[in-house]
């Protein structure tokens, strides 16, 4: 483990966080960019300016670190009480309380794709110290996240999926500030060793159990959306045996016995405070407004679509072309149709004509739309109105993922087994541990590494 160090004693030769999209560019460099000096460069002066910030942040956390477990259990106390409350009011016939439609519930699977593309990256770097009994909690944490090699139990495999079932997999163009929150984990995984406190903090809050996780997947299932990512975290964030316990206990054997115990803990209460940067779940889900996300929908659109109409139809007086030549129409192309009659607010969309050109195998507007975008003008036009006569199809978390055969002729499978034949155990821990990285844990020969390294761990101890 790396001596720790002063923060202002650290070199900030880089300066990855500013507005204008690069809050993404330094997310895509430490996700996809080669493992280099430049990419630890990156990491540690990202993690400079995010800790400035955090430590503007009011502190929440004990002063005492023999105090966790206490609050932590009280914490989760609260959780239950309040989720319990939230059930009543459901039972008792209160409306959602986050979601008001599929089309907002989708919004907010894309809103923090960004973050959950790398689920448990924070953790990356104490994978190194696998052979330290003091980061066994820590580690154990990582591996679960990956789903200890299993792509059933994966966590960023099972949000891939999820997006890929509604057609989600192409990231729209997001706010920058979205990328923060898994910017702050690839560069705390890549800078681990020199952020070992702000590692531990961050691990603490990020572990422990949010009201929000709880609600979010009941409302999902009511939406026919699959919540067994969510609900997988519900069990697995525990405050008896599950990660949040383990947060604990990794933070009380990782305490300096000798060394300044009392700036090492100040570090920690930082790193907690990383979590509550950028936009948190409750934002995302308050800032959705479905007027905006229509025309913003739209609008990116127009430019596809202004030559694309014939001249025959009109709406007061213009084309469809006409409508669609230049920005700032859409609002009163979309109200032309409504007096038209083409499009019947808050109704069933099937009493649209407009929707009926869109929706179904015969429209004339087949694949137009994404079926996010579909999404979008089937709730703004349903608006107030309910299908009474839907039978609720939601899936109440069964989380069944077919376990696929690792593919064997997989060109980087394959020279993964090359790169391990002929080597010593613990060389082929070394050769393992770059796979295990969030850019590659996901794919065939990262779940492959991921049971390899296991196994050789156990057989190691």
């Amino acid at each position: 483990m790396t001596a720790l160090t002063p923060l202002q004693s650290r070199p900030a030769t880089v300066h990855p966080v500013s507005h204008g999209g690069q809050v993404r560019q330094c997310y895509e460099r430490l996700l996809q960019g080669p493992d280099d000096a430049d990419k630890q460069a990156v990491a540690q002066a990202f993690l400079q300016q995010c800790i400035a910030k955090a430590a503007a942040l009011p502190q929440e956390m004990p002063d005492d670190p023999m105090a966790l477990s206490a609050w932590v259990e009280h914490h989760s106390a609260g959780v239950a009480r309040q989720y319990a409350d939230y059930l009543e009011r459901r039972k008792s016939g209160g409306p959602r309380e986050f979601f008001s439609n599929k089309a907002h519930a989708l919004y907010f699977l894309q809103a923090v794709a960004p973050t959950k593309r790398v689920d448990g990256a924070w953790l990356y770097g104490v994978v190194r110290h696998w052979h330290d009994h003091r980061f066994e909690g820590l580690l154990c944490t990582y591996l679960e996240e990956l789903g200890d090699g299993h792509p059933s139990q994966n966590h960023v495999v099972l949000y891939r999926k999820l997006l890929a079932e509604h057609d989600l997999c192409d990231a729209p163009d997001i706010d920058d500030d979205l990328y923060l929150q898994g910017a702050v984990q690839l560069a705390l995984g890549y800078a681990g060793d020199e952020y070992l406190p702000e590692v531990i903090g961050y691990n603490l809050g990020y572990e422990q159990l949010p009201l929000h996780l709880l609600i979010s997947a009941y409302e999902l299932s009511e939406l026919d959306i699959d919540p067994y990512y969510f609900t997988l975290h519900v069990t697995i964030d525990n405050a008896s045996t599950g990660h949040a316990h383990k947060a604990v206990q990794s933070l009380l054997q990782l305490m300096p016995m000798e060394a300044d115990r009392e700036a090492f803990w100040q570090r920690v209460t930082l790193g907690y405070r990383l979590n509550d940067l950028g936009q948190g779940s409750r934002a995302i889900i308050g800032a959705f407004d479905l007027d905006r996300e229509v025309l913003d929908m739209l609008e990116r659109k127009r430019p596809f679509g202004q030559h694309m109409h014939s001249d025959y139809c009109k709406f007061e007086g213009k084309t469809v072309n006409q409508w669609l030549s230049e920005p700032g129409q859409l609002q009163g192309f979309l109200a032309a149709m409504q007096n038209k009659g083409w499009i019947k607010r808050h109704e069933d969309p099937q009493s649209s004509r407009f929707w009926t050109l869109i929706d179904g195998p015969g429209a004339a507007m087949f694949g137009v739309f994404s079926p996010y975008e579909k999404q979008l003008l089937h709730d703004w036009i349903a608006g107030d109105w309910r299908d009474e006569g839907a039978k609720s199809a939601a899936r109440r978390g069964s989380g069944a993922v077919c376990e696929p055969v690792t593919p064997m002729d997989d060109p980087d499978v394959q020279s993964l087994e090359q790169a391990l034949q002929g080597r010593t155990p613990d060389e082929q821990m070394q050769a393992l541990v770059p796979w295990l990285c969030a850019r590659c844990h996901s794919h065939p020969a990262g779940l492959l590494a991921t049971r390899r390294f296991i196994e050789l761990k156990s057989a190691l101890r």
